[in-house]
C-alpha cells in the first residue's frame, strides 16, 4: 500500500534544488518540494505537504494535514511501516 503522509515543514535547506527539512510525527528528513513549483506558488517553511517517497506531492492546510494524519494512524501497521520507510530515507 503506498500512503501519502502529512509533513509539517520546518526549513528550506537548499533552495537550488528545492529541498526542504520537514517533520513527520517527530521524524526529520529531507525532501523534495520542486513537484509543487509548477503552479508558480512553491512552499516554504510553516507550509504543510502530503509526502510519498521523499516528495511532496500536494500543499495541504493544518486542518486536513491533521485529519489525515488522525486517518492514517487508524490503520495502524501500514501507518507504521510508511514511517519506518520515512525514517530510512535519505535525500541530499
Amino acid at each position: 500500500m503506498c500512503l501519502a503522509i502529512p509533513g509539517h515543514i520546518i526549513e528550506m535547506v537548499d533552495v537550488t534544488n528545492r529541498l526542504a527539512r520537514v517533520d513527520v510525527a517527530g521524524v526529520r528528513r529531507t525532501i523534495n518540494v520542486g513537484l509543487l513549483d509548477q503552479d508558480g506558488t512553491g512552499v516554504g517553511p510553516g507550509d504543510w505537504v502530503l509526502i510519498h517517497v521523499g516528495f511532496a506531492l500536494s500543499k495541504v492546510d493544518e486542518e486536513e494535514a491533521a485529519a489525515t494524519l488522525k486517518l492514517l494512524q487508524g490503520m495502524g501497521a501500514d501507518y507504521e511501516l510508511e514511517l519506518e520507510e520515512l525514517k530510512a530515507s535519505v535525500i541530499e
